[in-house]
């Protein structure tokens, strides 16, 4: 699939999650304050965010899909990375925000406050929101991850918080609404939950980009694959110096591979030229990759390092 092709795809997707998230935002806003329950209005918020964070993947995405140019030699795909870790900091502050609102009404209840039964349309829409969210999640992580979309997963995996979010909405919901007055206090404390969700999806989204920007490695198991995939080369006598770090959606991957030291110029260049085909085709189309050839010593320890 071509850049092209991918960011159709994101688009689509994103779009898709986008107006679910409206719907899903005004229903849990209205219903949550006219129906009593903070829980109900946390995860308004939290569809709130995420209807914020679908227009940073429309935005940045189509520009992490830009061919490279003069000033920005090695592709736009950071812009993916700067959009996810985005997407991590709403979610942050976001639960942020609900966490210290839940343990305020918490103090205010065991301070002798009374609090309001909420209405059974709160459940109602918490149980849409459920399905909607986690249903959202599946086809947006599936998308994700056949195009290998950085920012695509991040927001799928804002989706699936916010399903967790709405499972813990019904049970504090449904508990202050049928267990009686003592009870109702596990709405607040639901939206604390909620928090403590939204927080933990905020690291997990937040960690990879961390990672890529700090040029960590590709996984061992990816590592290895590449370098298995460039000794099947005919031609290349052993390998060195690979080094693998991501940035977006792309790959970057510097490696010194060894050659008969007796062949022509042309015939070495032909060889990387072949290793960086085969590597497109059985491992990854996104790549960007530089080749060292060297000579091939025999007694070097460090060949296929």
């Amino acid at each position: 699939m071509n850049a092209r092709s991918e960011v159709a795809v994101i688009r689509h997707v994103t779009w898709i999650g986008f107006w679910v998230n409206a719907a899903l935002m005004i229903l849990k806003l209205f219903f949550g304050f006219w129906g009593h329950s903070d829980a109900l209005v946390a995860d308004g918020f939290h569809s709130f965010s995420d209807f914020g964070t679908d227009f940073i993947v429309l935005i940045f995405v189509a520009v992490a899909y830009k061919s490279a140019d003069a000033d920005h030699p090695y592709g736009h795909g950071k812009f993916e990375t700067f959009a996810s870790l985005l997407i991590a900091f709403v979610l942050l502050a976001v639960a942020v925000g609900i966490g210290w609102g839940g343990v305020s009404t918490i103090l205010s209840f065991y301070h002798g406050e009374a609090l309001p039964r909420p209405d059974v349309w709160t459940i109602v829409v918490a149980i849409m929101s459920i399905a909607a969210k986690e249903w959202l999640y599946r086809m947006t992580a599936a998308k994700g991850k056949a195009i290998g979309s950085s920012a695509l997963i991040a927001n799928a995996w804002h989706h699936r918080s916010d399903a967790i979010s709405s499972v813990a909405t019904l049970i504090g919901v449904s508990g202050a609404y049928f267990l009686g007055v003592k009870f109702r206090v596990l709405d607040p404390i639901a939206s604390v939950l909620i928090g403590i969700f939204i927080a933990w999806s905020a690291i997990k989204i937040a960690r990879p980009s961390i990672d890529e920007l700090l040029e960590r490695a590709l996984p061992q198991e990816e590592v290895d694959n590449i370098r298995d995939i460039i000794l099947s080369v005919p031609g290349v006598l052993g390998l060195h110096k690979l080094k693998t770090r991501r940035a977006g959606h792309s790959a970057i991957i510097d490696v010194d591979i060894k050659v008969d030291p007796d062949i022509s110029v042309t015939q070495g260049h032909d060889i990387a030229s072949r290793v960086e085909h085969t590597v497109r085709t059985h491992w990854h189309q996104d790549i960007i990759m530089y080749i060292h050839v060297e000579p091939f010593n025999p007694t070097a320890t460090s060949c296929n390092l």
